[in-house]
């Protein structure tokens, strides 16, 4: 399956600059990677968050990634495209999917989806000036209802999108209960747009169900542009070198999961360190791992032991012991 093409989704708080470096010098089968949501482009040069590393071309592959913004102001979001552009990106995406109230209690991120009137309104004015930086969305079915979409892909279908993700959840679901596979796969005759899914891909053998139901009988049926990992590659980093290699993954032989669980630690230890780096040995950098742990627990057996060990702690040191007692104390999980 080396033809699929996989993303990684953006993740607040975890997938920044120095986890994408540290993962893809540990982990392959990504072949995109976006940037976390940058918000408030205020200015015309040299807006404030825009600065460092988390966008810097000499810390990131311009050609594997795409900066993200969250915005419904057209204005800031050609601010934000010229400033990428200038950086040497040839793409950015907007986020339209961002479930959490705090954003979209003010018509942001999935928030907008209700409101095609505005949608349409930002998308004239992006497209007018954007020139060629491409420019991609991401976004749920709707926020409220998973109809909203219905209203809304005959508007981006206006416009010459790059590619168009779409998780088949509504906002108001947040994470719960199950993507609608089923919706997504009605939706694409409709759409004109390159079209990436995303949503529960959390197995190989998850893979290829949600391949299945996309592809129904017809064999005939159209190919996705690719597919967008999230919560499934966090907990299990092998999972887009799996999907591109293995039919499905089954339990590996011995050696293999000794192989595994020395290149888990090592790229758990390499993450740990440079962030440690970049914080100047802050222990501030305990949350963001923590972030991570509380996905990556589910890569071993008994995962809630691994969570109990960790949730509480608040100092360095007990961080490091920690982690070498779930390596020498815990085994890989089978996933299947």
């Amino acid at each position: 399956m080396s033809e699929v093409q996989l993303s990684l989704g953006p993740f607040q708080g975890i997938t920044d600059a120095p986890f994408r470096n540290v993962f893809k010098r540990h982990f392959g089968g990504i072949d995109k990677f976006y940037t976390p949501f940058f918000t408030g482009i205020h200015k015309e040069e040299n807006a404030k968050n825009l600065q460092g590393e988390e966008i810097d071309p000499h810390c990131n592959d311009v050609n594997t990634l795409t900066p993200q913004i969250l915005s419904t102001d057209a204005n800031e979001i050609l601010r934000f495209a010229k400033q990428c552009k200038e950086l040497g990106y040839k793409e950015i995406n907007l986020n339209m999917g961002c479930p959490f109230p705090r954003v979209a209690n003010k018509k942001r991120g999935s928030g907008l989806l209700p409101y095609p009137d505005k949608v349409e309104t930002m998308l004239e004015g992006v497209f007018e000036h954007i020139g060629d930086m491409k420019f991609s969305v991401k976004c749920r079915l709707g926020y409220f209802s998973p109809d909203e979409i219905d209203a809304i892909v005959p508007i981006f279908n206006r416009f010459p999108l790059s590619e168009l993700i779409i998780h088949p959840r509504i906002g108001k679901q947040l994470y719960k209960g199950e993507a609608d596979v089923e919706r997504f796969k009605n939706l694409i005759p409709y759409i004109n747009a390159p079209l990436v899914y995303n949503g529960d891909i959390f197995s190989v053998e998850g893979f290829h169900h949600i391949l299945g139901v996309i592809a129904g009988e017809d064999p005939q049926s159209p190919a996705l542009k690719g597919y967008m990992l999230g919560r499934g590659i966090l907990a299990n980093p092998f999972l887009a070198e799996d999907i591109k290699t293995l039919d499905c993954f089954v339990v590996p032989p011995r050696n293999d999961a000794k192989r595994r669980i020395e290149r888990l630690h090592a790229y758990v230890l390499d993450l740990y360190e440079d962030r440690l780096h970049h914080a100047g040995g802050s222990p501030k950098v305990l949350g963001r791992m923590k972030e991570l742990w509380s996905y990556l627990m589910y890569s071993f057996d008994e995962p809630q032991d691994i969570w109990r060990k960790i949730k509480k702690i608040n100092a360095l040191k007990e961080y490091e012991e920690a982690v070498e007692t779930v390596f020498r104390s815990h085994t890989l999980r089978s996933i299947t």
